[in-house]
């Protein structure tokens, strides 16, 4: 490993060598304290459609849940699922599968990103169900000057992209168009072995039964297909109201999990949005805003492409589920207060079942999840007091929430909830703030947690399940000098009824089986970052977040008390390179600490450490931008995601309870290039 760090900083110090005198990179010291503003997305990480690797790379404080070669999910610190609040211009939406091959953040693609606010802590009252942090995720908007480009881009693995935008209007009126076709064949890691490769290793070690293999005729099938369609209207009524129209289509097909025993058949999402604002409709008024839409996934998993369909028949799980949503809110001022008051309704139903051979399965119990229905009604008021130097936030939620489900024999659950913080950030000079904050906030159990069947019409969840309660404290620190700043946050959080998964065949209790558990937890940790910029042509970013989380006490029939999902110490730095307006070059570093700390119970297992490096050089040839790139340059194989046991993995093989890990990709060379639409229009 330190050869590896050696070659990394070796890679910083040659590009200092080339300092040129072009515009020094501008430090925003204007942030929030207590956010952080991701804006590269659209524009750094062309190779990919998965946002969840995109943002990885670029924050210490997220750690991506490996799945496949797309769709991944995301942890921040220390908890995932609806313990994160993630929202798509506003719009709340969820995956159908219950073994999360299609996280909310899937269903968004990097190229259609115009920037993301990670609000880390309970300090939202706007949408319900925020917890460990908010993602308010902002798509790109049109421009009244018309202007397109298209991206090509290829990479190893059969990886190719067809990207293409056009937006343009008038000072009135302005669309947007931005559709994507991605494809690429399976990955392999740092040993060679692609995902049927991957499968094998476990069944030579006889940790994984061998019907869980792809079939000889799919080994070399397509990780996935990917299509995408974003249209966007913006109408401008009057000089101060604002109509925006919008609707996302994702179509995706044969996508692979190969940690799973099951392949997504097609994965298709939709989000239509509508959003209405008005400005200054009065003396105190300075906005009214209105949002209506709906999004909804449809998933259908089989075993289709495995040896176990031949044996036993194809096996499909078919989910869908749908959000309806509405938000009305107002935003006034008065002296020194920005308050803001408003209401908002969501209805999520969610509705899945098993099929054999295409007839239900098993006879007359083949709903996994009985077509359930959770509706939430929240109120909420904030108020923003700047003092000068001293600016307080207050937000207070009234949450009530009402769970069914179709089935008869399952109860009904009511939660009501109320959440609220209190924060200030103080300025003690031109140069340094400090931060602090209090707040709590719930989520309820999704009805999985509570409802779900297995193929067997064996019960699963928890139906008696409490919601998750989070008490927060957090504290910052920012430091600006005349070249760099530096940001330290540390929290600590206390979570009642935090919802669990318990194993309980590992210690061979003859119980009944319910897998969801209440226990209260602590999870706590820190986080630095900051830029310096160390000539006018060369800075750097960097990251390190740590966080540790325990249970109060054991799970019912178990001994252990770590927390699931707590990566370990992770550091992250990039070097920024600017050798004229037309060539720049970076060299990112990301490195890991071993995962020693883990839920051995309930499936997780020691994860080693690992660096990384990547290297990224785009050049401006004329009206073309060419970029050109190589992840994991080493070709290191380690991997990222452990093997919490609260997602379906690969059955293992008594009296072996290893879980199969899912390695991350190894030596990835790529490029782009990027096409403006020129003399279209006059």
């Amino acid at each position: 490993m330190v050869k590896k760090y050696t070659i990394a900083f070796l890679l910083i110090c040659v590009t200092s060598l080339f300092a040129n005198e072009v515009q020094m990179q501008t430090i925003d010291v204007n942030a929030s304290i207590d956010t952080e503003v991701v804006e590269n997305i659209h524009g750094e990480d062309v190779k990919s459609a998965d946002l969840a690797e995109a943002l990885f790379k670029q924050s210490p404080s997220i750690s991506i849940v490996r799945r496949s070669g797309i769709a991944n999910d995301i942890i921040v610190r220390g908890q995932k699922k609806d313990n994160i609040n993630i929202t798509i211009d506003g719009v709340k939406l969820y995956g159908a599968c219950p073994n999360r091959m299609d996280p909310p953040i899937s269903h968004v693609l990097t190229n259609n990103i115009d920037y993301i606010k990670i609000n880390e802590g309970p300090y939202n009252v706007e949408d319900s169900g925020v917890l460990s942090a908010d993602v308010k995720i902002h798509t790109l908007k049109p421009k009244k000057e018309f202007h397109g480009d298209t991206n090509i881009g290829l990479g190893g693995w059969g990886y190719q992209k067809e990207a293409a935008l056009l937006t343009g209007g008038t000072d009135r009126v302005r669309f947007l168009i931005s559709g994507s076709v991605e494809a690429s064949k399976q990955y392999k890691d740092g040993n060679g072995n692609d995902f049927a490769e991957q499968i094998q290793r476990e069944i030579d070690a006889r940790r994984v039964i061998s019907s869980v293999q792809y079939q000889n005729k799919y080994k070399n099938l397509s990780t996935y297909n990917k299509k995408t369609l974003m249209t966007k209207l913006f109408w401008d009524i009057a000089n101060n109201q604002e109509l925006r129209l919008s609707h996302t289509q994702n179509r995706s097909d044969d996508v692979l999990y190969p940690s799973s025993k099951m392949d997504a058949l097609y994965d298709n999402s939709d989000i239509y949005n509508i959003e209405y604002k008005a400005k200054g409709l009065g003396p105190y008024s300075k906005e009214l805003y209105f949002q209506l839409y709906r999004s909804s996934v449809e998933h259908p998993m089989s075993t289709k492409y495995r040896k176990m369909a031949i044996i036993k028949g194809e096996i499909t799980h078919k989910l869908n589920t749908q959000v309806d949503g509405i938000k009305l809110k107002h935003t006034l001022e008065v002296g020194k207060h920005t308050i803001t008051v408003g209401a908002n309704h969501t209805l999520r139903n969610w509705d899945g079942g098993y099929y054999k051979n295409g007839n239900p399965f098993p006879s007359g119990k083949f709903h996994s999840i009985w077509d359930t229905n959770t509706k939430n009604i929240g109120l909420f008021v904030s108020d923003t007091i700047n003092l000068n130097k001293l600016i307080l936030d207050f937000g207070l939620r009234y949450d009530d929430t009402l769970v069914t489900s179709e089935n008869l024999y399952q109860q009904h659950n009511n939660y009501n909830e109320v959440n609220g913080y209190i924060n200030g950030t103080y300025h003690i000079d031109d140069t340094l703030k400090v931060f602090a904050g209090l707040g709590k906030s719930s989520r309820v159990p999704d009805a999985k947690e509570l409802y779900w069947y297995g193929s067997k019409g064996n019960e699963i969840g928890t139906p008696t399940l409490n919601n998750v309660v989070n008490y927060e404290f957090d504290l910052a620190v920012e430091k600006q000098w005349d070249s760099s700043i530096m940001k330290l946050k540390a929290f600590y959080s206390k979570l009642n009824n935090f919802i669990a998964y318990n194993d309980n065949s590992l210690n061979g209790m003859n119980l009944p089986y319910h897998a969801y558990e209440n226990t209260d937890a602590v999870i706590y940790g820190f986080e630095l970052s900051g830029t310096h910029v160390a000539s006018e042509t060369l800075y750097v970013d960097y990251g390190l977040a740590y966080q540790r989380g325990k249970k109060k006490n054991p799970l019912f029939g178990q001994s252990g008390t770590n927390m699931p999902e707590i990566s370990p110490l992770k550091f992250n730095a990039t070097t920024h390179y600017d050798w004229d307006d037309t060539f720049s070059f970076e060299t990112e570093l990301i490195v890991s600490a071993p995962w020693n700390k883990y839920d051995e119970e309930n499936g997780e297992q020691k994860l080693l450490s690992y660096s990384i490096i990547n290297i990224k050089a785009i050049k401006i040839l004329t009206n073309f931008e060419l970029t050109i790139g190589i992840d994991n340059i080493l070709d290191t194989t380690y991997a990222v995601s452990n093997t919490y046991k609260d997602m379906i993995l690969l059955p293992t093989v008594a009296p072996n309870n290893t879980i199969m890990l899912m390695n991350e990709p190894g030596r990835y060379i790529y490029t782009n290039l990027k096409i403006p639409i020129l003399g279209l229009f006059p």
